[in-house]
């Protein structure tokens, strides 16, 4: 799944090159860390959230699907 967020946020932003994803792997959950430049930020979190949300809510159905439990923090 790190693949498919890295994959769709490097088609957002204008600096696909300094998107990083860290995939950090718990007992119960698996939280991936998003970078991306200072001026890429807003195109990520999108418009009141909704593209942040959007990417989210995908990645959560993606893991369920798996039995798993998945959650994406982005950050600066």
């Amino acid at each position: 799944m790190k693949d498919f967020v890295e994959y769709v946020v490097k088609h957002l932003v204008d600096n696909p090159d300094q998107v990083v994803v860290t995939e950090v792997v718990g007992s119960r959950t698996t939280v991936y860390e998003l970078r991306v430049a200072q001026g890429d930020l807003g195109k990520v979190i999108g418009k009141q959230g909704q593209t942040a949300r959007a990417i989210r809510t995908i990645l959560a159905a993606a893991a369920a699907r798996k039995g798993q439990r998945a959650v994406l923090e982005i950050l600066e």
